[in-house]
């Protein structure tokens, strides 16, 4: 049932293997269970099946972005306690959703990469004196590079 027919010129061919799971489970009946190996009575306690598929890089990065608690959000008010502004580069948030996806932990595992990221940055920044903003690019994320902090020149002249 879940292989269409693919003959002819216009054939759209695929292999079972080019199908995500979500897209496979999609097509889940209650019948599928009981050959799976559940019993029926238990099957018949299941009203509805709900599917999940995968969540893709422009849904973790607006799950990072988005929502009123946010996690870029979360960690832009902590540094705002420093009287420090946080900003993360497109570039970043892609970064990090691409690191989730190749982990596989999907949205579970943004706050544990962004962590990562950020311990060194939120130790130092309480001692650098007259940081106005730090700006999160891709090196940052890659471990490559190191955070853009930008001064306030006002407060180190009259120092």
């Amino acid at each position: 049932v879940l292989q269409g027919s693919s003959i002819g010129f216009g054939a759209d061919v695929n292999s079972p293997d080019d199908r995500q799971t979500g897209e496979i489970l999609r097509e889940l009946e209650p019948e599928d269970l009981l050959k799976f190996g559940l019993i029926p009575e238990f099957v018949g306690r299941l009203p509805v099946l709900a599917t999940l598929e995968e969540l893709d890089k422009d849904a973790l990065i607006e799950i990072l972005t988005a929502p009123k608690n946010a996690l870029v959000k979360q960690f832009e008010s902590l540094f705002q306690m420093e009287n420090c502004e946080l900003g993360f580069t497109e570039k970043a948030l892609q970064k990090i959703a691409c690191r989730a996806m190749d982990k596989g932990t999907g949205a579970r595992g943004l706050r544990s990469i962004v962590e990562q990221v950020m311990l060194d940055i939120m130790y130092d920044i309480p001692g650098l004196q007259n940081a106005k903003e730090v700006v999160i690019n891709e090196e940052v994320i890659k471990g490559s590079g190191e955070p853009i902090v930008v001064f306030d020149k006002e407060e180190v002249i009259s120092a």
